[in-house]
């Protein structure tokens, strides 16, 4: 251990917190030692630091920085929890191998932070360290692993407010995580998590945005091989600086390195809401921008509105691409350009021509159709023969440019550079291009050089005439094989190439879920409408039957929660559903994530819980058809963007006449733990089979916990015999999930547990209906009656573990209580 003294404090035109140190570890401690507050860890060559600094109000961070660039802090692992403490509070590894902060006390040891790096090298008997490396990294390894891709842990994984050299920010698919930049509250003063965040967007072709929390304040332009197209100065940056950006169906990675080590450069949020790339200048002692953004009133983000273009240069910023008109003439004169432009010309379509626009930043490009091996020229023809097609450019400008990006809908964010920029093509009525010199409403100001690019008549003609073919011989297979005549339904039937142009060729990032039945993908169709596609696989338990079914259900089923069918497509041995797009995804998917879970409280769960009830009232009772879904579980309720939830899923659906009470079934299908037991055991399903689903998913929403189903295979309870317990002993309240905090009212959690408890009793007869549960719900009255005994409360017993759901398995057979249910078709 090298011993020496020193206490700094940073002075600025902010208060910089102080460093707190009096000893130094050269760059490692083994799990033998611990590092006090009045400690550190330096890297071997001297470029880092990790050690304690004291903040506002007293708070002590445990945080990395330059050794020899006063006041410039790169990573803070406790943010959000500050020490209190400093005499006996200290770092160490643990014997489960993470990396813990604790604030000890004469008394006990209270844990303030932690790597959540526990694995199994120590029941190898293998020897960790912590290692402060000379890139700024903070690893966690076995003592005689220096293989970065083996590392336990590392910080660089975990980035506050900087990003350094090697750092990478973006995306891994395949182990769904993201790595992202986060603004201190106040930069150089609190380190806690602040309101700006700066991540990449992988939808479409991605780019960067800088956010203050969900609001888009700036966008970077997506990468184009060289820079990012609304980052021009990134050229500037010297030679030493070496970009790089990665994009393909593993993940998207933007990250830098520095060939010369004498230069330190660093990129920043701060939170003044701006995003800044800092070198260090030696001879100065200070740091220099290269750039930062937004850095003028062109960076805002959408200035100029759709079929705007902003120019920093001129006066107003705003002016419309040639061929348009500002759509609110008054605001413009104002010099309020949000509304943005309107074409002066409607479009033709096979008449229509491009014009060149040079040196801008493209549109976003979060909803757009990527090719990267495509040629311009191909491009240019495939966007002509789209009518929906508005515009198109290269991915790439390398090596005199290549890739396709094509956009469906509105042109937006786009702002003109002097030079750096990117050229795109966009749609025009031909007579807007008879006469270059003309501009209605405005043009572009640079007078931009015009290319026109097309495709002869016949052509376009024959392309026509082989889609209108396609659809017509789509529509008679289908006629054909569905004795129901699915087309009497006016359902949209949409075409294979527009799907696979919406979903950008099924790109794995746009999946948003799979399971027996196959994949849904995100797309964006050609007019801008967001969708959600559910393409069902060759070998999906979800059949022909079930596909007709779903279709000739949800077609004819119209509330607000329930989600609507658009269209779907059948091509050869592809069968799809087209959906509306819900942006919060599946319930369970936020329910039972530790980290999303938070999202929900009380009132937005009691919110979910209505609104469920009312789909299932509609379903039940309102609609022209009395449906059995048979399927209501979490994953098949969907939230839109405000959180409203959406029954969706109607592939094993059943209908009733209205005067029908119960039906038998031997092919039982469904998902353990949300099946009643006279459905599961029996094949019996009504009503209040489905009443039994929803009773299940009250209580989930409740505790944030999954029910197991049948059995439990440990010592712990189903949620369901756990909330039965809890309510005869008088202690329902403690199932409520602790992330909910204190935001909820008891009288109503304790009314909707009684409620769940009431839906899920084993005995159909006994469970309300719908009608009655929503009476329930809305009540101030004192409910009753008591909830008897539910449905598979079970202790341990030796049947075969229950899975997830009946999807998994096909032709088996399990047994409850010696009581077989035989699945004859997966699901």
């Amino acid at each position: 251990m090298r011993r020496g003294f020193f206490f700094f404090l940073f002075i600025t035109s902010l208060s910089f917190p102080t460093l707190i140190s009096t000893s130094t570890f050269i760059d490692t401690l083994s799990s033998s030692k611990i590092l006090r507050t009045n400690q550190t860890l330096e890297s071997l060559q001297g470029s880092f630091v990790l050690g304690f600094i004291s903040g506002t109000y007293s708070n002590i961070y445990l945080a990395i920085w330059y050794k020899n660039i006063p006041d410039t802090v790169v990573w803070v692992a406790n943010r959000d929890n500050p020490l209190q403490n400093s005499t006996n509070s200290f770092l160490k590894i643990t014997d489960d191998g993470n990396i813990v902060l604790l604030n000890s006390s004469s008394d006990s040891n209270n844990l303030v932070w932690s790597s959540n790096s526990s694995n199994q090298t120590n029941a190898k008997n293998q020897v960790l360290v912590l290692q402060l490396l000379d890139t700024g990294n903070l690893v966690l390894r076995e003592t005689n692993v220096n293989d970065p891709t083996k590392y336990l842990w590392q910080s660089f994984d975990y980035p506050t407010d900087t990003m350094l050299p090697t750092m990478i920010m973006g995306w891994n698919f395949d182990k769904k995580t993201e790595k992202h930049l986060t603004s201190w509250k106040i930069t150089g003063q609190d380190p806690s998590t602040g309101d700006y965040s700066y991540r990449i967007n992988f939808h479409g072709l991605p780019d960067v945005f800088l956010r203050n929390d969900d609001t888009i304040i700036y966008r970077s332009g997506p990468w184009n091989g060289e820079r990012f197209s609304g980052v021009p100065e990134m050229q500037l940056v010297t030679d030493s600086i070496v970009f790089s950006f990665s994009w393909n169906e593993h993940g998207v990675n933007y990250s830098y390195s520095i060939g010369n080590k004498s230069i330190f450069s660093r990129l920043v949020v701060n939170s003044d809401g701006h995003a800044q790339r800092l070198t260090w200048v030696q001879s100065s002692k200070t740091w220099t921008t290269f750039w930062y953004s937004p850095k003028d009133q062109c960076d805002n983000y959408k200035e100029c509105g759709p079929y705007g273009v902003c120019d920093s240069t001129a006066s107003p910023v705003c002016e419309c691409m040639k061929g348009f008109s500002p759509k609110n003439e008054q605001a413009w004169k104002l010099r309020d350009g949000s509304d943005g432009c309107v074409r002066d010309k409607d479009l033709d379509c096979e008449s229509d021509k491009f014009y060149r626009m040079e040196n801008v930043k493209l549109p976003e490009t979060t909803s757009v159709f990527v090719n990267t091996t495509m040629e311009i020229d191909e491009c240019g023809k495939l966007c002509h023969g789209n009518c929906s097609c508005t515009a198109y450019a290269n991915v790439y400008v390398t090596n005199g440019g290549s890739g396709c990006v094509m956009w469906f809908g509105e042109l937006n964010d786009i702002r003109n550079f002097s030079d750096g920029g990117q050229d795109i093509f966009v749609r025009l009525a031909a007579s807007e291009l008879l006469d270059n010199s003309s501009s209605s409403g405005g043009s572009h100001k640079k007078n931009p050089k015009v290319e026109i690019i097309g495709i002869t008549i016949s052509v376009a003609a024959v392309i026509v005439l082989g889609l209108c073919i396609l659809l017509y011989k789509k529509r008679k297979l289908l006629s054909h094989r569905n004795t129901d005549n699915m087309d009497e339904l006016d359902l949209p039937m949409f075409d294979f190439n527009s799907i696979t142009i919406a979903t950008n060729n099924f790109l794995e990032a746009n999946k948003l879920g799979h399971g027996g039945f196959g994949s849904v993908y995100k797309g964006m169709l050609a007019e801008g409408q967001e969708i959600a596609v559910k393409r069902l696989s060759e070998t999906s338990g979800q059949g022909n039957e079930e596909f007709k079914n779903e279709i000739k259900l949800i077609a004819k089923l119209q509330h607000r929660n329930l989600v609507r069918l658009l269209g779907c497509c059948i091509d050869k041995d592809e069968k799809l559903l087209v959906y509306e797009y819900m942006e919060n995804r599946s319930l369970d998917s936020i329910l039972f994530d530790k980290a999303r879970k938070p999202l929900l409280d009380w009132k937005k769960r009691f919110y979910i819980i209505c609104g469920i009830a009312r789909g299932l009232l509609y379903l039940h009772h309102d609609s022209r058809l009395r449906i059995i879904h048979r399927d209501l579980k979490a994953s098949n309720i969907l939230l839109d963007g405000e959180m409203n939830p959406k029954i969706s899923d109607f592939g094993m659906a059943r209908i009733f006449a209205h005067d029908q009470i119960e039906a038998k079934t031997s092919r039982v299908v469904g998902t353990y733990g949300y099946m009643s037991p006279e459905y599961a055991m029996d094949g019996n399903f009504s009503v209040k089979s489905d009443v039994f689903s929803f009773g299940v998913i009250v209580l989930e929403i409740i505790s944030g916990k999954k029910n197991r189903g049948f059995c439990y295979t440990n010592e712990d309870m189903n949620l369901l015999k756990n909330a039965w317990g809890q309510w005869r002993e008088g202690n329902a309240i403690e199932l409520i999930d602790s992330s909910i905090g204190d935001s909820y009212t008891e009288s109503e959690v304790l009314r909707c547990i009684h409620v769940g408890l009431l839906c899920v009793q084993e005995r159909a007869e006994d469970r309300p209906t719908m009608p009655l549960v929503l009476l329930m719900l809305g009540s101030d009255d004192a409910l009753k009656p008591e909830p008897r005994s539910p449905g598979f409360s079970l202790g341990r017993s030796n049947n075969p573990p229950e899975t997830d759901s009946s999807s998994s398995k096909q032709d088996e057979s399990w047994s409850v209580n010696k009581v077989t249910v035989t699945l004859l078709d997966a699901r």
